[in-house]
């Protein structure tokens, strides 16, 4: 029998991609995109058209481990059989829930530390049962900020909430800016749209410190200094204002501190922003020009702006862009960072935080995800004495890995790991639980780049004895004695749970239409509301019902305008309008004398976060332990295309190898994620990286890394 079943990419992408999986008995043998996706259209990113490879991988970890060796990283290959041997579910939950229950009378539960992230995206498995679970528990609480808070705080600081262009009308774009935005690494389904525009005239222009895929394919490529973006876009608006082309209406009705923003960016003349940014003058007052005037223009502001030290203000100073101009009126203006809040699911019901008070009778404090290797370390009050990592591999993402790697050795810290393979985090593990794939289990897939809601079903049963992250803790729940109802529901009931808010864009969304359309676009009014217009497009293409969250304004503030002075921001002694700080770890400071080169700790293009990086395929495709220098940096350094480096600052260092090109700018260089184990010393990119926080939403400062390179061997 051959059937095809319908699914959803869950990995931490905004295309969330409708997948048809062909299983032919009982296995998989085909995986394509869904052409009746409207964003999908039929086609895969390079990475999940492979997943065949990653299902039936033989390194998969199939079935409960327990540690027999000494907690490190193995010199033996990805399946470390010597440090490890096989235990029953039985063993592997009794065990887990007897140190619990130790830990938590001896030092009260929070001593535990739940830590996931990003490593799947669907409602039930990236956070239901196991909020719940910690929940009733008192655990430690996670501030998930590796990624998305800086931005997140930045732009709602400004809109209120975090809407955006849908990627269809990008197709209908006249100018489009890509900024901090690798659309051909990261984003790949919303490039057909943006070529669909440039057949029929507009143009791409790409702002990145680095020459990504996406940079060299645009009309206008524009390098920036890492850490600079809110000075860049408070001397375009200085233009834009200062030439009166601004939209004097719109700025009236549907925005408020607009004086204070006028005073403001007079601190920011485009000469002033040029020495910062490393943008010629004229090509700073060439793109606020452009800008304002070629209608209707977007911007695709992707979250690397945000991962420097004003990584915030960055976000909220280029959120206003669109504000000033008016373009979110415009099919085919506005800007897209995310589209994750249009969706309204019922969050409180599926992660139910009302058990901390039966467990506590208060809430549990709460540990900044960023920060592991400090709460390792350094907490005491009480201290972390048991980690449960799902999701995520904490010892190849997070910051300052030395200290990460040096908090996960220590002995009287009792780890579990959940996982699909044996990742840099196993190797401090000492119980490894086997987790399925989204081919193994169901699920609902919300998305951050489009606004359709999907299902996505089950394929094949789960390979040897893996479970979902769902299943894994109900099981611990019932171990722990939790009777509260919430662990005994369905997969099916936490799907209507989540789709139960009452939001009128869920208004008719069910799980049974979703399992008969498979996916449906959220609902924004009828044409000629506020959320929605209908119309002839300037092109002349056929009627189109487009998503507009503020053409008339409809600002998530109190009083539906966009805040450009931020009584909030005031509040909390931050600049109420924006201001650029040359971050503590840049060319601009007064710390670049030891450490005069900028560091980007990038992700890899055919890698996602670390996840990936195993997959023999996709390894081809990456050059593993490159350091890209500028040969401004290199040759006076002595080093040549192909020469062994040291890199290294006050935290740690790594050899690699240089290649000298033309990636980066003169003071940059640059360095891509991988796991590890991968590494000719077992280590990688973060052994360079802070625990130092953003301005606004204490996020991850990976782009504000100061190093020094120098020659270790010459080419012979």
């Amino acid at each position: 029998m051959k059937n095809v079943i319908h699914a959803a990419c869950p990995h931490d992408c905004p295309d969330a991609c409708g997948v048809l999986i062909t299983v032919q008995d009982g296995k998989a043998s085909r995986i394509q995109g869904d052409p009746a996706h409207p964003v999908t259209r039929g086609f895969l990113c390079a990475k999940v058209a492979k997943y065949l490879d990653r299902v039936y991988s033989p390194e998969r970890v199939l079935y409960p481990m327990r540690r027999a060796g000494p907690k490190g990283v193995s010199d033996k290959n990805l399946r470390p059989a010597n440090e490890f041997e096989r235990i029953s579910w039985d063993e592997a939950l009794n065990e887990i829930t007897a140190r619990f229950k130790q830990v938590g009378a001896e030092f009260g539960p929070e001593a535990i530390l739940p830590y996931s992230y990003g490593g799947t995206l669907a409602t039930l498995n990236g956070g239901s049962m196991d909020r719940r679970f910690f929940h009733r528990l008192g655990a430690s609480q996670l501030y998930r900020a590796i990624c998305d808070k800086a931005g997140d705080a930045g732009m709602r600081s400004v809109t209120g909430v975090k809407l955006g262009t849908e990627p269809e009308q990008f197709a209908h774009s006249k100018y489009i800016i890509a900024w901090a935005a690798n659309i051909h690494g990261n984003n790949v389904h919303l490039w057909p749209f943006i070529e669909d525009a440039r057949r029929k005239g507009a143009r791409l222009v790409v702002i990145d410190p680095y020459r990504t895929r996406t940079a060299a394919c645009a009309d206008w490529y524009l390098p920036i200094n890492p850490g600079t973006d809110v000075a860049l876009a408070l001397a375009m608006i200085h233009v834009i204002i200062n030439e009166n082309l601004y939209d004097a209406d719109y700025v009236a009705r549907h925005t408020s501190g607009f004086a204070e923003l006028r005073k403001k960016v007079q601190e920011y003349p485009p000469q002033q922003a040029a020495k910062w940014t490393g943008i010629a003058t004229e090509d700073i007052v060439r793109l606020a020009r452009e800008y304002a005037t070629v209608r209707p223009a977007v911007i695709r502001l992707n979250f690397g702006v945000q991962r420097s030290e004003n990584g915030g203000m960055a976000t909220r100073a280029i959120t206003m862009l669109p504000c000033i101009t008016g373009s979110w009126k415009e099919v085919g203006g506005g800007l897209q960072l995310s589209t994750s809040a249009a969706f309204d699911l019922n969050s409180d019901g599926l992660k139910r935080p009302d058990l901390m008070q039966k467990a506590l009778g208060r809430e549990a404090r709460t540990i900044n995800m960023v920060e592991l290797g400090r709460a390792l370390n350094d907490l005491d009050d009480p201290p972390i004495r048991a980690l449960f990592v799902y999701n995520s591999n904490p010892a190849a993402v997070c910051p300052n890995h030395n200290e990460v790697v040096r908090g996960l050795m220590r002995a009287d810290l009792f780890t579990v790991v959940h996982e699909q393979f044996f990742t840099d985090t196993t190797d401090y593990a000492d119980i490894v639980l086997p987790a399925t794939t989204f081919f193994e289990h169901k699920d609902l897939q919300i998305a951050y780049g489009h606004y359709y809601a999907q299902i996505s079903k089950q394929a094949i049963e789960p390979l040897g004895e893996c479970r979902s992250n769902v299943e894994l803790f109900r099981a611990l729940a019932e171990r722990m004695g939790f009777q509260d109802d919430c662990f005994h529901e369905s997969i099916d009931q936490m799907i209507d749970t989540a789709l139960s808010s009452g939001s009128s864009r869920l208004k008719g969304i069910t799980r049974e239409r979703l399992e008969q359309e498979n996916h449906i676009r959220l609902n924004f009014g009828r044409p000629g509301d506020r959320e929605s217009r209908e119309g002839q497009f300037s092109d002349g293409s056929s009627q189109f019902s487009a998503f507009l969250p503020f053409a008339e304004g409809n600002f998530g503030a109190a009083d539906g305008k966009a805040q450009l002075y931020s009584e909030e921001l005031a509040a909390q002694g931050l600049d109420p309008v924006a201001e650029f700080k040359p971050p503590q770890e840049s060319r601009h400071s007064g710390n670049a004398k030891a450490f005069p080169l900028e560091l980007l700790a990038r992700k890899a293009d055919n890698f996602l976060n670390t996840s990936f990086c195993n997959v023999a395929s996709l390894q081809s495709l990456e050059e593993a332990g490159l350091l890209e220098m500028n040969s401004a940096d290199a040759r006076p350094r002595g080093i040549a295309d192909g020469s062994l480096v040291r890199v290294f600052n006050s935290r740690g260092e790594l050899r690699m190898t240089a290649r000298v090109d033309g990636a980066v700018q003169a003071g940059v260089v640059s360095a891509r994620l991988n796991w590890a184990k991968f590494g000719a010393e077992k280590k990688n990119i973060n052994v360079l990286t802070s625990e130092k926080l953003t301005d606004i939403g204490n996020s991850a400062t990976f782009y504000s890394v100061l190093v020094e390179v120098e020659l270790v061997q010459p080419l012979s």
